[in-house]
This record gives structure tokens, sequence and C-alpha cells, in this order.
């Protein structure tokens, strides 16, 4: 696909989100007799809504959050006040500065999960954004308390929940960028049963931290569950639509929560697509003839590890992208599970084998997809009283009692490149799971004389209503 389709297709962020406050919610809970409960907390790694709320969205929406505003990037120098607004801009970029580091001790966490969900015997193209599952994680442990929260405050490596609240809230900061020279938009929600009853002060946490706009609805009905995955897509700018079209909310579902992270950047010198050459991939299961970019960067940096070698690619206005090629005889699957290459993959240039000389640069271009379950690997990782019914404590998000626990993990990602620069998205939806308590009455019902039947179709009307007077 070239470079102007792709880019064009998804599009750029038109305005804000606005607070909406003329809709205030009372989130009520009301547990049903004799049916589960579902919480779906589909954290998703995508994009951002275009020109604010669609209107279909508008009907659900209770508050809708206020991201940080950030000064244009003025690309034409020709147009009065030029100097103004380029200098507006550099103060919005010294002010996101403020917040860089805040992710500093997170390498453990990175390393940790890379390793984990990647490292397979599988062949297949693999994508995973470490920074999606630790923001989805990060509220996960909001809505946890007791070992289920300490189990995951020890895999994010954060010390309590001030703590990791404090850092996912700069770490959110550090990477959001909506000024027209870099997209990294994240973006989270809450879809509210209108029928459930939830804790105002978590679901406040979750907003003023997390910046989650709220939506309330008819759980399970197809206009609800559309407007979802509407602002998924939107939130995706429509990459990942094949997989947000598997994800559903049943009448049974108590809530969906949702957070989005999107990146669009351009290579800082793009590649020229008449330098373009079919060459010959050597893939596992055999070699390919694919497109590849070539260019040559006169000053570039190589570095290098005891199974590996590496580059970089700067991007405009932002970082990098990395390289890493395995040595002869060294597969993929051994890198990620060797901790210099780990380190490497962590480190942002940060190395000791490093030279800098002329990289004469040719890599495919590619589109590639993949979706992962992570439940296992969470639980590889320590975090496991989530999982279990009996031990899961999920105590600041609904009332004491209340049993519900973390059922399925899935991760889903893309990345493209292209002569202009990268475009990614990525989501984790995590599916929280619930008994419905029982009634405090009870009644014996036994049919032991003369009783009505009544036969229902799909759309309610009786089909048939008979008396038994005698059932034999």
């Amino acid at each position: 696909m070239k470079s102007e389709k792709l880019q064009d297709a998804i599009g750029m962020v038109d305005e804000k989100l606005v607070e909406s406050s003329a809709k205030k919610s009372k989130f009520k809970f009301k547990w049903t007799a004799a049916v589960a409960a579902v919480l779906v907390i589909a954290l998703i790694a995508g994009v951002y809504l275009r020109a604010g709320a669609p209107l279909s969205l508008k009907a659900y929406a209770v508050a809708e959050a206020k991201y940080p505003e950030m000064a244009h990037y003025p690309e034409n120098e020709m147009l009065p006040g030029f100097d103004d607004r380029y200098d507006a801009w550099r103060e919005d970029r010294k002010r996101q500065r403020e917040y860089y580091g805040a992710g500093e001790n997170l390498d453990p966490f990175f390393e940790a999960t890379i390793s984990e969900f990647l490292a397979s015997e599988e062949s297949e193209n693999l994508v995973y954004s470490p920074l999606n599952v630790y923001m989805a994680l990060a509220m996960l442990a909001e809505i946890t308390d007791g070992e289920s929260r300490e189990q995951i405050l020890d895999l994010l490596g954060a010390a309590n929940i001030e703590t990791l609240r404090t850092e996912a809230h700069a770490v959110w900061n550090a990477n959001y960028s909506d000024d027209g020279a870099v997209t990294s938009i994240l973006a989270s929600s809450l879809w509210l049963n209108e029928d459930v009853n939830f804790k105002e002060d978590t679901l406040e946490t979750l907003s003023e931290n997390y910046y989650a706009s709220s939506y309330q609805g008819k759980m399970g009905s197809d206009k609800f569950g559309d407007a979802m995955k509407e602002w998924m897509n939107a939130q995706t700018g429509g990459l990942l639509r094949d997989y947000i079209s598997e994800i559903e909310m049943t009448p049974e579902t108590v809530m969906a929560l949702v957070t989005t992270i999107y990146f669009r950047a351009k290579w800082e010198n793009e590649f020229s697509e008449s330098n373009n050459t079919n060459d010959v991939f050597h893939a596992d299961s055999g070699d390919i003839t694919c497109e590849f970019m070539n260019k040559t960067e006169t000053y570039g940096s190589y570095y290098w590890g005891d199974k590996f070698a590496a580059t970089s690619v700067s991007l405009e206005n932002s970082g990098n992208m990395w390289f890493i090629l395995p040595d002869e005889g060294v597969n993929v699957q051994e890198l990620l599970t060797d901790s210099q290459a780990l380190s490497f993959m962590c480190a942002n240039g940060d190395w000791e084998n490093c030279k800098s000389l002329q990289v004469n640069l040719s890599i495919p271009k590619f589109d590639v997809k993949s979706k992962l379950n992570l439940s296992d690997g969470l639980k590889n990782l320590g975090v496991t009283d989530c999982f279990d019914a009996g031990d899961a404590d999920f105590s600041p998000l609904v009332s004491s009692g209340q049993p519900v626990w973390l059922g399925n993990v899935e991760h889903g990602a893309r990345v493209a490149i292209d002569e202009e620069g990268v475009t990614a998205a990525a989501y984790t939806v995590m599916m929280l799971c619930g008994a419905a308590m029982p009634p405090e009455d009870e009644v014996d019902f036994t049919v032991d004389r003369p009783f009505i039947f009544v036969i229902t179709g799909s759309d309610g009307l009786p089909l048939f209503v008979g008396v038994v007077n005698n059932p034999m």
C-alpha cells in the first residue's frame, strides 16, 4: 500500500474530546437471581475519536474525558504568526518532557512480559504492546484489592496503589501527543449497565487518572454493543476492526472498561519509493520474495550483542524504530529468552557496544498483526488470584460479598511501516466474570397439583397455553 493511502485512510484528530456534565448517572448495581454476571474490561490500545464522540455515542454519554490541549505543530513557515505558533508548540513539548522518566523502573516488567508473551515456538507473526498491557494492568489494580492487587503491583514493580497511580498518570501524559507532528493518542472509556450499581469513588479515580469517558445503556442490546465497537474502531483507526467485531457484551455483562493507544509518526528521513527493490526474505518456512525499502544512513548507529546486531531509524519529533537481527545460527526465539537481548530491547540506545558509521539499510515493508491470549502468561508471571473465583478480590469495584474474577485476557495488535513512517494500534481485553448472589429469601415450588403451562416464542408471544389436571 502506498504511504499516502495508508496514512490518509486512517485520518487525523480533528478536535479534542469534551466534557459532558449535562447527564449525571447513578451507578446502579442490581444482581438478578440465577444468572451469572460478566464484567468485560476491554483495555484496547489504539487510536483517537475523530471530531469527538459520534452522534450514536452521545445518547449514551454520561461524561466525556477532556484530554490535555496541545499547540499544533506549524508546518508552513510562510504563514503569518509562524514563530509564535512554533514557540507555543515548543513550550507544550517542554511541559510534556517533565513527565519523561516516569517509567524508568518498568524495564523488568517490559522484559518479563516480552519474553513471556512472544517467546513461542510458532513461526507466525506476533505483535505486542508493553505500554498498553501496562496501562491495562494498572487499571486492573485499581479495581482489585488484597492479594489480587498485590500480585499486580509486584509484576508492575510498584510499592503501593498510590505509587502506581502516580506513575501510570505520568506515563500516560509522557506518551500522549496530539499536536499534528506525532499522533500518540491514549483514551479510555467505561461502558455501564443501566441497571448496575458500582462504587462511584473507584470510577472517579479511573476518570481522573486515566481520562476515562463513561457511557451507560442497556447491556446486551445491539445498539449499545455497536456503540462500543464504533468507539473502539474510531480509537484504533479501523486497524483492528476484524478483532473488535468479535467482542460482545451480553445482558449479563456488568461493565466494559476500554483503554486505547494509537501511534503514528513519520520517519525523520523518509525512504524513497524509487529505491525499493524486490528481494528474498529467508523465512523459517522458506524463502519468499517481497518489497524492500532501501536507504543509506551516512551517520547511522550500529549496535551489537553476543547474539545480535541492531540499528534504528529515527522518527520525526518522536523516538526511534529499532531493528534487531539475530546472528547467523541464532533464531528469534532464542533472543526472546536471552537476558542481554531483552535488556537491549528496553535500553533505547543506551548501550556500550555501539559505533557510529554508515549504515546501508534494507528492510522489508510489512503490515503485521496478531491476537494473543495473555491469561496463562499472566499466571506464569504471578498474577493468579484474579483468575480464581475463591481468591479474587474486586471489592473496590462492587459491594462486598459479590464474587467476581478474571476470566480471559486477550491482546491484539497491528504495526505497519511504509516509505513515510509507522502506524500502529493494539488492545487488551480482560473479561471478568461473577456469579450472582442468591436472594436472602427462599421458597419451595413443588408442582404436585393441577397447573397451567405457557410456551412462548422467541419474541415472547405465547405459542401454547395449557392446563394439566392429570400428568398421567
